[in-house]
């Protein structure tokens, strides 16, 4: 019998759940997103992860990918890198976004940009930041201990900065398109308290936060904003110190990525403690 002696492609049916948990697990960090999701489809029961899997010679899953509305490597190196983008281009450009680590996420988009429309943007630098620890007691005074998460009551206060962050961090509003589905998620992560606020006297929301994703002992924050009558006012380090500490009552590890671009964030996230991982990615089309 011939041994294979190239990696392969496998299509979702053919990855097994043992061998994705393992590859899942060494990620736990940069694969949160892709965890979370595939959780959420077996506690399903009926339907597949769309994650395309990478065959090693050595018979051991060695890469993967996630295939669905959005495009996120797990751990792809350039032979994974060359099959995953061949099953893109077979497919056509129908996807909203790539992202994730950014060495797999760039070699993606450099085999397939050719073939697709222009993007709407490329980030190719995203710090990938991480943070074990509480912060420091000194962070957390009198704004910090009124940081909460919202409950599913609050979606009319808490729609208005989501769709604000959104737009201000993506370039137009979730609101243009796909509204109802936005609006969905926004009442998903209230409904499963993910949604951290800062409210002013009158209920404005000052602050907000999310846990995107959360998967065993990592989540991911996302969707972080200030009103901007409240910007300069010192608050973005107590909020995200609060914000971190409540999220790691849940999960101990606390992870995000932001633009390298984004000084102010980055000076933020580590004022308050996090360190650098790694590097992301992010194509939007």
């Amino acid at each position: 019998m011939i041994r294979r002696r190239d990696p392969r492609l496998l299509p979702p049916a053919a990855v097994g759940r043992g061998e994705l948990d393992r590859l899942l697990d060494e990620h736990a960090v940069s694969s949160v997103f892709v965890a979370a999701h595939v959780e959420r489809i077996r506690d399903g029961g009926s339907a597949t992860p769309p994650v395309y899997g990478v065959r090693g010679p050595d018979g051991r899953l060695e890469g993967a990918c996630w295939v669905g509305t959005n495009v996120v490597p797990i751990a792809l190196d350039e032979r994974g890198t060359d099959l995953v983008a061949d099953l893109l281009l077979r497919g056509g450009p129908r996807f909203a976004s790539v992202f994730g680590p950014a060495e797999p996420v760039l070699g993606l988009w450099d085999r397939v940009r050719e073939n697709w429309p222009a993007p709407f943007d490329v980030r190719a630098h995203q710090p990938l930041l991480v943070m074990e620890r509480d912060p420091a007691p000194a962070l957390l005074g009198d704004t910090a201990s009124r940081v909460r998460w919202a409950g599913p009551e609050e979606f009319d206060r808490v729609l208005p900065a989501a769709v604000a962050m959104f737009t201000e961090e993506v370039g137009y509003s979730p609101l243009t398109s796909g509204a109802e589905g936005y609006r969905r998620r926004v009442r998903s992560l209230l409904a499963e308290g993910r949604t951290a606020v800062l409210c002013d006297e009158d209920g404005t929301v000052v602050f907000k936060a999310d846990v995107g994703s959360r998967h065993g002992r990592v989540c991911q924050i996302q969707g972080v904003w200030i009103h901007p009558r409240y910007r300069g006012r010192g608050l973005a380090v107590p909020c995200m110190a609060a914000t971190v500490a409540l999220a790691r009552v849940r999960t101990p590890v606390v992870s995000l990525y932001v633009n390298s671009f984004n000084a102010p964030a980055l000076a933020t996230y580590r004022h308050v403690g996090f360190e650098q991982t790694g590097e992301f990615a992010t194509v939007l089309l």
